[in-house]
């Protein structure tokens, strides 16, 4: 039977275009998946309106003795957890902060001028560029051993339907925002709605002979019986999915739960569907990046399963000194962190598919924010929170960084992938380049 490499050729010279090459070769029924080298994985996670510092924030910086109540559940993963305080978005011009603060921050670009009014500065459009893990996302999808069949996946909880500058933070370039998924019954028909890999291949196969016979006719005879080779080659692999018709897509597909609905109160429900679905795609090797986004800046949950009756955002905007507002807003950050703390642990107990370790260790997560403080509306201190090994940082510490601009982070996110690229939106918050004392 013909190796991979034979497969691989064979599939490139029929003409498999740039959008189903990467699909074949990773389905796990050919044994395609790419297993040569390490998978990196990036995560980044969403959730609005800025945090509570006092119960946030570490006291002091360096080795993470302990968690205050905001991070909590981070515990069992606090020697793989690192916070990052005094990241601060710099991109100015138009929009109010929970504009630029979601638009900007994984863009580190400024907004077009636009037709959206938010609060009392100038109205805005969208960001003028794409976004990192986007920008990950192609740099990985260029090289043959880190394609995978999607690249990235979005995924959201709760995101508004409607389309503006204040629920859009993934750009695939200017002017291009991505809408993320945010029903789990959709995302699974996405990754899930050919059942077997091998009926989706019976159908690129059938494709294949019918351009081997045209092409037949307007060669020569030498190439004729190459075209014929190849066709024998399709014949071979056809038999292959006859004998193997019922065996499995190769690995576990997950089940959801049925009929739960997009409304508020299910969000934890939602949540939880979500993030298994996001593990599963990893084990799957569907994606290396994806984003998990709650609701939207100026989001405005109600967390009623934590006897919170107010809107998130409403809350946010209340004064430090109401105590019952800064614990109400608290417990919803801790809440936020637990989705993130069950995310790591769903990674953690996977083992690493045909590799070391388990995904966590191949996967870092971003959880962040678009403000660093709701009622300040302040673009320091933005929240960054990274858990995981994926990209060999030096975990287990929180840095205290002198206001540094968070587009040298996001350059950060591209150097552990090897992407080494100079700058990444605005070259004018770049100059120093990626940030130090990471690894």
């Amino acid at each position: 039977m013909p190796g991979e490499k034979n497969r691989r050729d064979f599939l490139r010279q029929v003409g498999l275009g740039t959008a189903a090459f990467p699909f074949v070769c990773n389905l796990p029924s050919l044994g395609f998946a790419n297993t040569n080298l390490r998978k990196r994985r990036l995560v980044v996670m969403f959730s609005p309106n800025g945090v509570v510092p006092d119960t946030f924030w570490p006291d002091e910086p360096g080795t993470l003795e302990a968690f205050k109540r905001s991070l909590a559940p981070l515990e069992p993963f606090r020697d793989r957890t690192m916070t990052l305080h005094g990241v601060c978005d710099k991109i100015r011009g138009d929009g109010d902060s929970h504009m630029r603060g979601i638009g900007c921050l994984l863009t580190g670009c400024e907004l077009y001028p636009g037709n959206i009014q938010g609060g009392s500065h100038t109205p805005a459009g969208w960001a003028s560029g794409l976004s990192i893990d986007q920008e990950i996302k192609n740099f990985l999808q260029r090289n043959p051993e880190t394609r995978t069949r999607f690249g990235s996946l979005e995924f959201g909880v709760s995101v508004p339907e409607r389309a503006d500058t204040w629920t859009r933070m993934v750009y695939t370039g200017p002017n291009q925002p991505v809408t993320p998924i945010d029903d789990p019954y959709q995302m699974f028909h996405k990754l899930y709605g050919r059942m077997k890999d091998r009926d989706a291949l019976a159908s690129v196969l059938d494709d294949v002979r019918e351009d081997l016979r045209r092409v037949s006719q307007m060669v020569s005879s030498e190439d004729r019986q190459l075209l014929e080779e190849h066709a024998s080659f399709v014949r071979q692999m056809e038999q292959e999915f006859q004998i193997e018709q019922e065996q499995d897509v190769g690995h576990a597909v997950p089940e959801l739960e049925p009929g739960i609905a997009d409304e508020n109160d299910n969000m934890p429900r939602l949540s939880k569907m979500q993030i298994d679905l996001l593990v599963n795609s990893f084990a799957a090797d569907f994606n290396r990046v994806a984003t998990l986004q709650f609701t939207n800046s100026v989001g405005q949950a109600r967390m009623k399963w934590l006897d919170i009756e107010e809107g998130h955002h409403a809350l946010s905007h209340e004064p430090d000194d109401n105590d019952e507002a800064q614990e109400k807003l608290t417990n919803i950050n801790r809440w936020y962190c637990e989705q993130l703390a069950y995310l790591a642990r769903r990674l953690d107990e996977t083992p690493e598919p045909g590799g070391e370790g388990s995904l966590l260790d191949n996967t870092l997560i971003v959880w962040t924010n678009e403000l660093g403080k709701g009622n300040s509306h302040t673009l320091n201190n933005i929240p960054f929170v990274l858990v995981g090994n994926g990209l060999d940082f030096n975990m287990g510490r929180a840095l205290d960084l002198p206001h540094v601009s968070h587009n040298r982070l996001l350059l950060s996110l591209a150097h552990g992938f090897g992407h080494e690229i100079r700058q990444f939106g605005n070259p004018d918050f770049c100059g120093d380049g990626p940030l130090t004392g990471l690894a």
